[in-house]
């Protein structure tokens, strides 16, 4: 892809269940309410106190999504709409973006994060044409490295922060 050829607008992705399509502020109340102690246990942040304090959060994210840098999508049910988390692709315009993933409780189980993070990884894989994909995952995240390995992704090395170690897969672009 040259230089300049990078366009959010209207980007939507679907695969045979979901609708994942960038954040934007209408998404706020309801990933707001899909987040809970036990989705933050193996992210490096913790749920925010109220709405007011996840729209610090959620308004950081609005200059990168529109420059194309690092990109929020929100998980919706084809089927009904509903909120089902977020997938980001973090460091989106470098050859080796990273991807991450967090699902809400009560839809977890039955492949959504598979199905969503490769949907994604998978549009990345054409749209932006990456040599790879980098994706931590805390050591003890069976699930989420289970994605991962899914995608064909390797271990190629460890992270830590004060809530757990992590290990990091590199995952191919999948159109290779």
């Amino acid at each position: 892809m040259a230089e300049g050829d990078w366009h959010v607008v209207g980007i939507e992705i679907h695969s045979d269940r979901l609708r994942l399509r960038l954040f934007t502020a209408d998404d706020a109340e309801d990933l707001f309410f899909a987040i809970t102690p036990a989705i933050t246990r193996f992210m490096q942040w913790e749920p925010p106190r109220s709405l007011a304090a996840f729209a610090k959060v959620w308004r950081s994210w609005l200059t990168p999504i529109q420059d194309g840098s690092d990109l929020h999508f929100v998980v919706r049910a084809l089927a009904d709409d509903r909120c089902l988390g977020l997938v980001g692709l973090h460091a989106a315009k470098t050859v080796c973006p990273e991807l991450g993933i967090w699902i809400r409780e009560d839809a977890q189980g039955n492949g959504i994060g598979q199905e969503a993070i490769a949907a994604v990884a998978e549009w990345a894989s054409e749209a932006l044409e990456p040599d790879c994909f980098e994706h931590p995952v805390a050591e003890r995240n069976v699930a989420s490295r289970r994605i991962a390995e899914r995608l064909g992704g390797v271990i190629v090395g460890g992270r830590s922060n004060p809530k757990y170690n992590a290990v990091v897969y590199r995952i191919p672009n999948l159109r290779r």
